[in-house]
């Protein structure tokens, strides 16, 4: 299996401001992680691009582009709330971000990769038509999404989420597109407050919202039965044409940022199931970019078992967690 990873050093040049979760040194770490196995060599390496303006405005507004151009180019210390951090390079920085799963939806749909996995920040899957809300500037999921149907003809897209906090950004972008299939776990009640159970989607995109609110303390076998009752089901109803995950490794027990109990080994039993449904209805197309993920050695090593999966080097079976 041909497994691609999108990264840049750039993406350590967005600083949020002294202290604050969303630090370069979580990819330093996870690179640093990565280069320790002697699997890496097998990845393929693509680089970014910056997203084109023409694939930010099919999620974002032309105002909002320009609000964040002109906030960075200010030296402003953040942008519209105090949680997203900025300095002056953060805009050239998100888009890249925003253009590494752009880049790997080339590769995978002219056949240079099966899978790909883009090591990227800032995140995106909390950022709104025309708001930064959560540590994200750009939606970088939505607009894969949208590249992925635009550009390359694909038209059903799946997108998990599996960030302890739910993607309302996300799930406003489609929340009336019978076409997008968005499905999150998160803890919940919890932050941004969104993602309740009865939140199914709007008109002609009824059922194609799908959420898992998870209380604090669920563990691997609470997000295992998540799973078999509600996600997998709605995964195969959906037969995908690919799978996009938004791969928050926050859930992690060891997370300081929220209250779910998840070990390092769920995310590979998680990583397996995604694969097995893109097998059976998306000719094995998955792609994953990273959202969360705050604890500097527990966020490496999932992000280590998330790639030891797509690369096909864990066993392909129905095993539980089993570190609950």
């Amino acid at each position: 299996m041909s497994t691609a990873i999108c990264y840049t050093p750039r993406f350590l040049d967005h600083h949020a401001g002294a202290g604050h979760p969303e630090s370069p040194q979580r990819l330093q770490n996870a690179l640093r992680a990565l280069q320790a196995q002697p699997w890496f060599g097998e990845l393929r390496q693509v680089a970014p691009r910056p997203a084109e303006e023409e694939w930010l405005r099919t999620v974002h507004s032309g105002d909002y582009l320009e609000h964040v151009r002109r906030g960075c180019a200010a030296g402003l210390p953040f942008l519209d709330t105090p949680d997203v951090g900025i300095c002056p390079d953060s805009q050239a920085v998100a888009l890249l971000a925003a253009g590494a799963g752009l880049q790997l939806a080339d590769a995978l749909m002219d056949g240079s990769i099966d899978n790909g996995f883009a090591l990227l920040r800032p995140p995106g899957h909390h950022a709104e038509k025309a708001a930064a809300l959560g540590f994200c500037l750009f939606n970088n999921i939505a607009l894969l999404a949208r590249y992925l149907q635009r550009r390359h003809g694909l038209e059903k897209v799946l997108i998990l989420d599996w960030d302890v906090h739910h993607g309302n950004g996300t799930q406003h972008a489609f929340e009336e597109d019978p076409s997008v299939c968005y499905i999150s776990l998160h803890q919940y009640p919890f932050y941004p407050g969104t993602g309740a159970l009865q939140e199914t989607g709007l008109g002609r995109g009824h059922g194609a919202t799908v959420n898992c609110p998870m209380p604090a303390a669920s563990g691997d076998s609470d997000y295992e039965a998540a799973f078999q009752e509600r996600v997998l089901p709605a995964m195969e109803a959906f037969r995908p044409d690919i799978v996009l995950i938004s791969a928050g490794f926050d859930a992690h027990r060891d997370d300081p940022l929220a209250q779910v109990q998840l070990s390092t080994s769920c995310y590979a039993w998680m990583t397996r199931r995604v694969l097995e449904i893109a097998e059976r209805h998306a000719e094995g197309r998955v792609l994953s970019l990273l959202e969360g993920g705050y604890h500097l050695r527990a966020m490496p090593d999932c992000v280590v078992t998330h790639l030891e999966g797509l690369l096909g080097r864990v066993r392909a079976t129905g095993d539980p967690p089993c570190e609950d």
